[in-house]
């Protein structure tokens, strides 16, 4: 077993934070530097109940191959090709081709810089599960968030 590993299990037991409230977001190229070991790594805590996302995905020298080795749960979506996806056409079949091959290979995908109505809707439109940006909400302090939370 890798410290890494060892060392989120020991966290895990003595904080008694339920690894299934736990999202890692893994960055693509991290991910592939050490394809065997990230994929050992994330199995290994998926079984403890851990979900992940491979983060930034399009934006490194990415192959569609890599997320076959990678059990991650999530896609998100590089935010380099959504700003853009209105006024380039590239961009635009660059989210739908990640969208649709996340989709089919059982992967929910996470669209990152939606900062317009516009772009929400396209989003919508393809069938992308989640998104993240200022138009749907700017990043606040974790204490603002669990306020927010026990008001409502």
């Amino acid at each position: 077993m890798t410290s890494a590993f060892c060392n989120s299990c020991t966290l895990f037991e003595t904080s008694g934070v339920a690894p299934e409230s736990i999202c890692f977001e893994v960055t693509e190229t991290t991910a592939v530097a050490n394809l065997a070991a990230a994929a050992r790594f994330i199995r290994e805590l998926k079984k403890r109940g851990c979900k992940f996302s491979l983060d930034d995905f399009g934006a490194g020298m990415s192959s569609f191959g890599y997320l076959k080795h990678l059990p991650v749960d999530y896609i998100k979506i590089d935010g380099g090709f959504i700003k853009d996806m209105l006024k380039d056409a590239v961009n635009r079949d660059m989210v739908a081709a990640i969208n649709d091959i996340g989709h089919s290979m059982g992967r929910l995908t996470i669209a990152e810089y939606v900062e317009s109505e516009a772009i929400l809707r396209a989003l919508d439109v393809m069938g992308v599960d989640f998104v993240q940006g200022f138009h749907v909400g700017r990043p606040a302090l974790w204490a603002q968030n669990v306020e927010f939370l026990a008001s409502t």
